[in-house]
């Protein structure tokens, strides 16, 4: 019997991954092709059109706006309340807390969890392996760049990057519905 279910897994795994490989070019671990991505979202209650890979956490009260999109490995902890807008993008490895334990730690556990609303605007590109900090704001419209560490608000329309996250440039829009990303000039 476990020899004849091991090899219809296998032949099912299979036929996942060619019918992946051959409709978007990819080739995902079982559960992500066992996994209906916008199904899980609408399960969340996520907002329409949005989706949340199979290996990505979700913890406590989160609200995702339409539209958006996140990605593999990505941690979302709602303990303290998290908000993300429409439209936006919050790449693998992506970790978002609302919550921290170090006062906790530090005072041999006398002190409570550390709990604060967080908070992401619409048509926001979060990177990849970026960790945004409990009580964060960040605005509509804002590229945080990959790795970063964002522990303080970030205004809308800002181009940000580094460890602690700081300001590099600005997210411009025309009338016509043009974007550019202007840089800050390196001194």
């Amino acid at each position: 019997m476990t020899d004849r279910l091991d090899e219809e897994l296998r032949a099912l795994h299979e036929r996942l991954r060619t019918d992946m490989a051959d409709r978007f070019h990819r080739d995902l671990p079982l559960p992500e092709l066992l996994s209906d991505r916008w199904e899980r979202a609408q399960r969340l209650g996520f907002g329409n059109g949005s989706s949340i890979y199979a290996s990505a956490y979700v913890y406590g009260d989160v609200e995702v706006g339409d539209g958006t999109w996140i990605g593999p490995n990505v941690l979302l902890d709602g303990s303290g309340g998290l908000r993300i807008g429409s439209g936006c993008n919050v790449s693998a490895g992506a970790q978002l807390y609302t919550h921290d334990t170090v006062m906790r730690v530090l005072s041999e556990g006398r002190a409570e969890i550390d709990r604060a609303p967080t908070s992401i605007g619409d048509w926001c590109h979060i990177g990849a392996g970026v960790i945004v900090a409990k009580g964060v704001t960040i605005g509509d419209h804002v590229v945080v760049g990959a790795g970063a560490f964002v522990n303080r608000d970030v205004a809308p329309r800002s181009v940000v990057a580094g460890v602690p996250a700081r300001p590099i440039g600005r997210v411009v829009t025309t009338g016509d519905g043009d974007v550019s990303l202007v840089y800050d000039k390196a001194e």
